[in-house]
């Protein structure tokens, strides 16, 4: 999510002490998950879940430190986890995985993404979505910032994406009075309409789930890590229009994906703008703003 991703980059101002979390200490519980204790905490950009901060050890080592006194960190190290047990996409090693403490791998960072990262970006998440399941969802439920993305087995993607995704987000939006009953009403008519606008896929295909600039870092024209992920098995069109939502990858990621997993007539021209009301409806309901009405502009294009 916008905002939401570990920024593991060296900036930030140092800190002379450690940070507010509501647990016992900062550099108790450091200490405790790596046997030594904070040197320096320099605090990065980003994170909707929790704080993020850059911790050097007494050693030198350097890692990532994300903390949240309302938890809800468990599930982001098991998705990180999950990626890389089950894939070749480069993510952070997680050091230490609870609730209110997710201690990270610190990725170097050099660069921005230039076309010769975003064509090996490509060749990622291609690789990443050529692993499959037999149903879409998830073992579990997972998160996308902080909203909950229920993830129940489901055979069919049309069924799964309009009502794990458009109806069980566009709820929640309503219900945190961020979206109106009229934009919703209009969410209904295309739901009941989904067959219509897009189409069940070969097979279900893991997928990160929240590629945005800020949860895609590079070092000298390749991608370094991915971080912050939402993941589950879906249809990969839904990844691929995310990653145009705020202008993550341009031609040079595409031209070199069609190579790899062609993509289907019809993704730019309707398809894009379908799936991306999910992200769209995500950040109406935790920002408000803008988003409702883009997902009135959206909606109002097709019902």
């Amino acid at each position: 999510m916008t905002g939401s991703a570990p920024q593991a980059r060296g900036t930030g101002t140092p800190s002379t002490g450690p940070p507010s979390t509501g647990t016992p200490s900062f550099a108790d519980a450091i200490e405790a998950a790596t046997g030594q204790r904070p040197a320096q905490v320099i605090p990065l950009s980003g994170g909707c879940i929790g704080e993020i901060y850059k911790v050097e050890l007494e050693d030198g080592a350097r890692l990532v430190a994300k903390v949240s006194a309302a938890g809800g960190l468990a599930i982001e190290g098991f998705m990180l986890g999950y990626l890389k047990m089950h894939s070749e996409l480069p993510v952070p090693a997680v050091l230490h995985g609870a609730d209110r403490l997710l201690l990270l791998e610190y990725i170097e960072t050099a660069g921005g993404l230039t076309p010769s990262a975003e064509a090996h970006a490509a060749e990622l998440l291609a690789a990443l979505h050529g692993i499959s399941a037999e149903s879409f969802g998830f073992e579990g439920d997972t998160v996308i910032g902080t909203l909950a993305q229920p993830n129940p087995w489901t055979p069919s993607w049309r069924d799964f994406f309009r009502d794990q995704r458009l109806r069980t987000m566009g709820r929640t939006a309503l219900d945190r009075g961020n979206l109106i009953r009229a934009t919703f009403a209009r969410l209904e008519k295309l739901c009941a309409r989904i067959e219509e606008f897009i189409d069940e896929p070969a097979a279900p295909a893991l997928i990160h789930g929240d590629v945005w600039g800020g949860n895609v870092l590079t070092r000298d024209g390749r991608i370094a890590a991915f971080v912050d992920p939402a993941i589950y098995y879906a249809h990969p069109e839904i990844e691929l229009a995310f990653s145009t939502l705020f202008s993550t990858f341009g031609q040079a990621f595409f031209d070199r994906y069609q190579e790899l997993r062609p993509i289907a007539p019809g993704f730019f021209e309707v398809r894009r703008d379908i799936y991306n009301l999910y992200p769209l409806l995500v950040h109406a309901a935790l920002f408000g703003g803008q988003y409702p009405d883009a997902v009135h502009r959206t909606l109002a294009r097709y019902v």
